[in-house]
């Protein structure tokens, strides 16, 4: 795995953005979804939806997969 960031791109609400996360926030973000059998792009929007307007939606993400991790 790199520890380079890799852009991906996603789909939140109809419209596309891209988001740079290293390669295993990306594997780890994959694994949650499917452990909630969510589509990666529905938990890219609750994550996006729940985010303070001054925080960046790769750092949400990266964020909230910590703390899943964390948390398990």
């Amino acid at each position: 795995m790199s520890g380079r960031p890799v852009k991906r791109s996603l789909t939140l609400r109809g419209h596309r953005t891209s988001v740079s996360l290293e390669d295993a926030f990306w594997t780890a973000f994959r694994e949650i979804a499917e452990a909630e059998a969510k589509p990666l792009n529905q938990l890219a929007a609750e994550i996006d939806a729940n985010r303070a307007v001054d925080v960046g939606l790769a750092s949400a993400i990266r964020v909230f997969v910590l703390e899943r991790l964390r948390a398990d």
